[in-house]
């Protein structure tokens, strides 16, 4: 058997680790790692436009399996271009190892052509970041990148040179056993006792989810039966937790809508599960706070605690259930759930009236019969910006589908990367990109990288001609918009040409059958909807020290957003409250 490479070593241990694809740009830094892969039949290589892409596509690929996946690209302004998706990937606790290939390891620190120091670029946006610069650093450093990488929830960059790439292997390479996924964290028994105590003491509890949740849906819902408690969620949360959920106040936040920001303020215990929401704006000041989160250093960076609980959200809620005393008093519960119905019925007769006939289309509207005609196990990834606020409120979970977006980095352009990571976990399931004209341009041209592999990612591109968001962000700040305004082309005949199945959509009567003969077509489609630019959002509560950082409007043209099908859910949730 002929010995092994650098290359062809860490190629058969990312297979060991469970990496099926490597998303990249090829590069000659990068060939002896392409090769091997091309000669692996266990692993494939994913050739994309942009490495920036590659990251995005390994990010969504990992929240979607739960495994690790990974991308690479060659020496200097290769890789230099994977770091916004490794950000977002990181930011989202997405397993994601990223090869930087490097320049010749004899040129390091000379000013070589193409020169830069990935090891320390990457820090930041990595658990884990460093330089193999000899062949006996393999396989140690890889595996322990990896198991940064999975343990920690996030991302390892390994910089490799080419030249060492190209070396032979150790004779006698280490083949530890690799970490290839995550426990379960318990709490101690001094602060599950705390925690009960405050539960029991407590006369209004209130919860409110983040995607720490995810896993632990039956077990949150046991829990809010037991305490009367109203359950509010934050965006990442959303997925987790709306579903099958007869205690739902609601989402808080920028975004938000409903009760859940009263819920949480008029309490007097607020528990925080697993979520890093950012906006302490929206968090009360004068309630007791307990946050449980599997993350420690999260654990009060947003809000005064009055107890941390270093834990994940199903092991807690399984230890303190069967011993918090079940509380029998609802009328806290039945108020909020009151309020987010009331809340909700109010938004929707102010603002769907006549939508149907709009034109411009609503983009209410479009998310609405998307969400009504998707599958049930639909992946939707969503661009920032406003196609956020329709994917937020319109969007219905059920345990089945997924909702992926840049929610805690915040990039334009992450959607169609991140379809294409998702439609390669599996070409039979329906994925659809939520797409602005702005996010979808940006990187536009990882579109033929749908048309290349024949992925049947389904793209619903909301195209008001504007950056939305920034003009409501200027409308705040008492500016007039400026620089928000993007002259676009026919973005269907540009799909036709480029091979994909392409139609525009101009009237809210064609909407629907657009759809559904693009849900219907085989391979890659493109739907173009021109909306309405003067549809913006405001969240439910604003206060002017909510400003910082976001728009808040009381101008004529900012309207409150619908809320799709959560307003049958809250009718529905309101027949279980006892009438007097």
């Amino acid at each position: 058997m002929a010995k092994q490479n650098v290359a062809e070593q860490f190629v058969d241990i990312l297979v060991r680790a469970g990496v099926r694809r490597l998303y990249g740009v090829v590069g000659d830094s990068l060939n002896p790692v392409v090769d091997a892969i091309r000669r692996t039949p266990d692993i494939d290589w994913i050739q994309v436009r942009h490495e920036e892409v590659a990251a995005f596509a390994a990010g969504a690929e990992a929240q979607i399996t739960g495994r690790l996946t990974a991308c690479a690209g060659s020496c200097g302004p290769g890789n230099l271009h994977l770091i916004n998706g490794l950000y977002d990937a990181h930011r989202s606790m997405a397993p994601v190892l990223a090869l930087a290939s490097h320049i010749p390891s004899s040129e390091i620190g000379l000013g070589y052509f193409q020169e830069t120091h990935p090891d320390r670029l990457f820090a930041e946006c990595s658990h884990y970041s460093e330089l193999i610069s000899n062949p006996k650093q393999m396989p140690r450093l890889l595996q322990t990148a990896i198991q940064h990488a999975v343990g920690q929830g996030g991302v390892s960059v390994v910089s490799l040179p080419g030249d060492i790439a190209s070396e032979p292997a150790p004779e006698k390479a280490w083949e530890t056993a690799l970490v290839t996924s995550r426990p379960t964290v318990r709490p101690g028994d001094a602060e599950i006792d705390a925690l009960v105590r405050m539960i029991d003491a407590a006369d209004r509890v209130t919860l409110f989810c983040g995607s720490g949740t995810a896993g632990a849906h039956a077990e949150v819902m046991q829990f809010a039966e037991r305490v009367k408690s109203p359950v509010g969620h934050a965006l990442r949360g959303k997925e987790w937790i709306q579903y099958d959920n007869p205690f739902d106040v609601g989402m808080s936040g920028l975004l938000g809508y409903g009760a859940a920001y009263e819920a949480t303020h008029e309490c007097d215990l607020l528990i925080l599960l697993g979520t890093d929401f950012p906006y302490n704006a929206f968090l009360p000041d004068d309630v007791t706070i307990v946050q449980v989160d599997v993350r420690p250093e999260r654990l009060g960076r947003r809000s005064m605690l009055d107890l941390a609980v270093w834990g994940d959200v199903r092991e807690t809620l399984r230890c303190i259930t069967p011993r918090v005393r079940a509380k029998s008093d609802r009328r806290f519960l039945d108020r909020m759930l009151k309020k987010h119905a009331d809340s909700l019925e109010g938004v929707v007769k102010a603002y769907t009236r006549k939508v149907e006939k709009h034109v411009p289309i609503h983009p209410e509207y479009v998310a609405s019969v998307l969400d009504e005609l998707a599958d049930d196990d639909a992946v939707f990834t969503v661009d920032t910006g406003m196609c956020n606020v329709w994917a937020a409120r319109y969007i219905s979970p059920n345990g089945r589908r997924r909702i992926i977006g840049s929610f805690s980095h915040g990039s334009m352009a992450n959607a169609l990367p991140q379809a294409i990571g998702a439609q390669f976990t599996d070409r039979s399931r329906q994925v659809i990109s939520m797409s602005g004209d702005g996010g979808f341009t940006m990187l536009m041209g990882d579109f033929l990288t749908l048309v290349q592999y024949d992925l049947p990612v389904k793209i619903v591109l909301f195209n008001n001609s504007a950056l939305s968001m920034v003009e409501l962000e200027m409308l705040v700040a008492g500016l007039p918009s400026y620089g928000t305004t993007n002259r676009n082309p026919d973005f269907a005949a540009i799909a036709r040409a480029a091979g994909a199945y392409g139609v525009r959509v101009e009237k809210p009567k064609q909407l629907a059958g657009a759809l559904k003969e693009a849900f219907k077509h085989k391979g890659p489609a493109l739907v173009d909807v021109v909306t309405d630019p003067n549809a913006l959002s405001i969240p439910p509560k604003i206060s002017r020290e909510m400003v910082s950082g976001f728009a808040l409007s009381a101008g004529k043209i900012v309207l409150d957003g619908g809320v799709g099908r959560m307003l049958q859910m809250a009718r529905s949730n309101l027949r279980n409250v006892p009438r007097p």
